[in-house]
This record gives structure tokens, C-alpha cells and sequence, in this order.
């Protein structure tokens, strides 16, 4: 009669007794089909983290395959929605009885979409890093939604100071001489006309929002485009030299420090119905070998800090 096989989790003794925070698994492989508003049901590849916490000061360990298995019926059965993913932190703390109370996920995956050119009327993909962090602690939920959005910021600084050189060659082009329209246009039009240009920077934002403790769906597009539009100059997908020009035209009309992007996506974030948000702004600068950073949080009691 063959013997049951041990469980050293379940019947050996600790080597030392505590409590500990989290317990788990980092970086699974989880093919995900992801539902969420304005988007067709999507898979995604994402690599997931899975947690509870030890509450049981003597017991061994926990049971990671417990946890495995809820990740694996999230993959192959269902789609993740907050609903699904709620379910699983709850599979978590009920096959873990008497060891644990609290249970988290960490999905982390990039979110393809099509976007449309600024003028030409071209598509492409651009790819959006996105991580979606839940937990249950004392039976209370949180759902965390994390995007990363890629722009350009164009220095206000730079700008002054090119406008500045430019001021002055025409000075020195034109002093003393009478002006007509041709020759000014005409020479707005060659590389001394225009001898200076700001510097500008591939920028990003690390936008992160705690969900409504009632959401039913999530909405990453829709906090990626309102990120975007407030923030004017996202970098492009499909570019025609008319989008290319676009693109110029918005950088110049939306000069930004990393304060005033910050400044920005808080008070468009405040307008929102997000129980929190924090803001991290990166431009990595052209001029500087150093980056320019800036922090914003809404600043509610045991929230986010900058």
C-alpha cells in the first residue's frame, strides 16, 4: 500500500518562530485575457507575483502551490477583471486557513494599443508598460493601477535663450536696412534664420491611481489618453512629415519644466474619482547628464508620499 507523501510545510517545525509580511512567488509567466472599457477582450503575456502573509508564528511555510493554481484557473478560464482578480486573493487566504489573512497580486504587462497620427490619419502600435496591484488585508480590498506614458518636453529655458539668438542674427541681418516681406520670409526660411533650437527630451510620466473600492471594470485606456492629452506632445506611433511638423508645432507650444508636467496630471488626477494618486515626472534631459524628477501625490491621510 503506497504511503502518503510529507508535507514539511504542513508538519515540521520552523526554525525560528515569526510572523513575516509576504510569502510567496515572483515573476510567473501568466498569459492573461485582459478586459477593460473602450478595448476589445486582449491577451497579454504578464509575469505575476503572488503573496499572503505568515500569521502563524510556528508554522514551517505556506502552501505556494495553492497560489499557483488560482493564478493558473485566472489564465486559462477566466478574464482578468477587478472581479476575477478579487476571487483570487480570496482563493489565497481560504486555502491558507489559520496561516494567513492577508494575500497580494502583482501583474505586470505591457498594454498594446492603436494610435492615431496627428494629422496624417496613419495608425501604429504603441506599447504601454502597465501593472495592476491587488490586496486583501482584514477582508478590505485595494486595486492599484500603474502606466507608464512616454512624451517630449521641450525646455522653456532653451527656448528663450534660441529665441533670444535669433532675435539678434536678425538684428544683425537686417539693421539698418528697410524691410520687406520677401526677403524676411524668405530668410525665416534658411538655417541662419532659424540658428537655434531648444533642447528637448524623450519624458516620462509613472502615473499611479488606487481604484475605487466599487470598481467593476478597469479603465487603462482611458487614464493613458486623458494622461496624454494633458500632456499634449506623447511620442508618436505612425509619423507622415505633416505629423512630424504637428509634433514641432505642439512641442513649441507646450514648453514644459518637469514642474509644470507634475503640475498638470495633479490637477487633472484631482479632478478624478481615484481614492489616491502619485505622480512621478522623468524628463532625461539632452543638456544634462543628469535627469530632471519631479513628485506629486493627492495627499490624503496613510496615502501615497512623494
Amino acid at each position: 500500500m503506497p504511503t502518503s507523501m510529507p508535507d514539511i510545510a504542513h508538519s515540521a517545525d520552523a526554525l525560528q518562530t515569526g510572523t513575516l509580511d509576504w510569502v510567496g512567488m515572483g515573476d510567473i509567466e501568466l498569459p492573461l485575457q485582459l478586459a477593460s472599457k473602450d478595448l476589445n477582450e486582449i491577451p497579454v503575456n504578464a509575469k505575476a507575483d503572488a503573496f499572503v502573509s505568515l500569521d502563524k508564528p510556528d508554522a514551517k511555510g505556506i502552501h505556494m502551490s495553492r497560489l499557483f493554481l488560482a493564478l493558473d484557473t485566472l489564465s486559462c478560464e477566466q478574464t482578468l477583471t477587478p472581479i476575477t482578480l478579487a476571487a483570487v486573493l480570496d482563493q489565497f487566504v481560504t486555502t491558507h486557513k489559520d496561516l494567513s489573512n492577508a494575500a497580494k497580486v502583482v501583474l505586470n504587462f505591457e498594454l498594446p494599443l492603436r494610435r492615431a497620427s496627428l494629422l496624417s490619419g496613419k495608425q501604429g502600435w504603441k506599447s504601454y508598460p502597465v501593472t495592476i496591484t491587488a490586496t486583501i488585508k482584514e477582508q478590505a480590498l485595494s486595486i492599484e493601477l500603474a502606466v507608464d506614458v512616454t512624451y517630449s518636453s521641450t525646455c522653456p529655458c532653451s527656448a528663450a535663450l534660441a529665441r533670444q539668438l535669433i532675435q539678434n542674427a536678425f538684428e544683425e541681418k537686417f539693421s539698418g536696412q528697410p524691410l520687406d516681406h520677401e526677403s524676411v520670409h524668405a530668410w525665416l526660411g534658411t538655417t541662419e534664420g532659424i540658428l537655434a533650437t531648444p533642447h528637448s527630451q524623450r519624458s516620462i510620466a509613472n502615473i499611479k491611481v488606487q481604484l475605487p473600492t466599487d470598481v467593476k471594470e478597469f479603465d487603462i485606456k482611458g487614464l493613458i489618453d486623458i494622461a496624454e492629452q494633458e500632456l499634449k506632445t506623447p511620442v508618436q506611433a505612425a509619423v507622415k512629415r505633416e505629423d512630424e511638423q504637428e509634433f514641432a508645432r505642439l512641442n513649441g507650444q507646450n514648453l514644459m519644466f518637469c514642474e509644470d508636467a507634475a503640475r498638470k496630471l495633479k490637477a487633472l488626477l484631482d479632478k478624478q474619482d481615484y481614492k489616491d494618486f502619485y505622480v512621478k515626472i522623468n524628463h532625461y534631459e539632452s543638456l544634462h547628464a543628469h535627469d530632471a524628477v519631479a513628485f506629486a501625490v493627492k495627499g490624503v491621510e496613510q496615502g501615497y508620499k512623494a
